[in-house]
């Protein structure tokens, strides 16, 4: 069966706006998944689990073991007074 030329182009038609059609899904799709990913990596960044969170923590852990140091050594200096005090009570 032989299509006459006008019948051939209401087809080229069809198909195109099929064409089209699928485009159209595939750039919305596109647009949607890297919606996705922008709102995902922001999270990662700026969250409630993000990077800076965990470098806040990193920064807070550094001054408490600072802040354990100094008392540590403050501690011992104050014990050290503390048993010479003693020596001196007891002669």
């Amino acid at each position: 069966m032989k299509k006459n030329i006008s019948e051939e182009l209401l087809d080229y038609k069809d198909f195109e706006k099929r064409k089209d059609g699928r485009f159209y899904i595939k750039a919305v799709f596109l647009v949607i998944l890297v919606i996705m990913f922008g709102i995902y990596i922001g999270n990662m960044l700026f969250g409630d689990n993000s990077l800076e969170m965990l470098l806040n923590l990193q920064n807070t852990e550094k001054r408490l073991e600072k802040r354990t140091k100094d008392l540590k050594k403050e501690n011992a200096k104050l014990q050290k007074k503390y048993f010479e005090l003693k020596q001196l009570e007891g002669e």
